[in-house]
């Protein structure tokens, strides 16, 4: 059954012993994450981001790994979506907010500057309504500053409850913290709802990055956001820059900002604040 929704609904599929070896490995693994929080076995892994102008640090997009005592480093495209299934995303995000200011705000009273720390919240964390909770809890129990902290939401989870889904952002962004739209482009945006976000950036998908600069529908796709998110007074970032020629192309258009593999890739807490804070 689950295969079959899996592939469009509307469907049928034969049963054959490989569907029983899948769900049971399903089974062990979302059963080995739920003790992975406890057993301390996930990591924060954070990705700088910078001023496409100036090339100077601004901050880093916090990242979850999870280090399995058996099969090693497990990237989130295995555990992710399961955790989203099951719910358990709303925990491991929780972790993730908790864990990652801890670090913002260390490094802040030791007089470092580590920019802005941008986390991601699931479609899962924005329904369920405890976004607003979570994010005051953390900055109560860490002592960050709000300013310091954005947070960044799917496009499609916001226009899935597009009603409820703007007063939960104005219910964040009263507190202080910047908001982001993830993967801007790839759903199916009404304007009309964008314009009454209280949004701070936007953030180009990196599968329209990746095209850049010779597929002629990535450049059009591309430079059609920058243009609409800075008529909003918005910041544009893109992500996934991984060449030379995709960051001149960002930078003649007008991108304010870039992460990817081109100036840094995901790296461990203590790697990101010798590389970048303590240099």
């Amino acid at each position: 059954m689950y295969r079959a929704k899996q592939r469009g609904r509307n469907t049928y599929e034969f049963f054959i012993p490989e569907l029983t070896e899948s769900s049971l490995e399903r089974f062990q693994l979302e059963t080995e994450l739920r003790r992975a929080i406890e057993r301390n076995e996930l990591r924060i892994y954070l990705q700088p981001q910078f001023a496409l102008n100036s090339g100077l640090l601004i901050g880093a997009e916090a990242l979850v790994r999870w280090l399995h005592p058996e099969k090693g480093l497990v990237y989130p495209g295995r555990f992710i979506p399961l955790a989203e299934e099951s719910g358990l995303i709303v925990a491991i995000g929780e972790w993730v907010q908790l864990t990652a200011c801890q670090y913002w705000a260390q490094w802040t009273e030791h007089g470092l500057n580590p920019g802005k720390l941008s986390i991601n919240v699931s479609g899962v964390e924005f329904r369920r309504g405890r976004i607003q909770e979570i994010v005051r809890k953390t900055l109560d129990t860490t002592r960050l500053a709000p300013a310091q902290l954005e947070l960044e939401i799917t496009e499609s989870a916001v226009m899935n409850q597009a009603e409820s889904g703007i007063k939960v952002l104005n219910d964040l962004r009263d507190m202080g913290i910047s908001l982001a739209i993830d993967d801007f482009g790839t759903g199916y945006s009404s304007l009309a709802y964008l314009k009454r976000l209280p949004l701070n950036k936007l953030k180009v998908d990196q599968s329209f990055v990746r095209g850049l600069p010779g597929n002629v529908e990535d450049c059009a796709i591309t430079r059609a956001v920058i243009a609409l998110g800075h008529s909003l007074q918005l910041t544009i970032i893109a992500e996934g820059v991984e060449t030379a020629e995709q960051s001149a192309f960002l930078l003649r258009e007008g991108c304010d900002e870039i992460q990817g593999y081109l100036r840094g890739k995901p790296m461990f807490a203590d790697e990101f604040a010798r590389t970048f804070l303590y240099s």
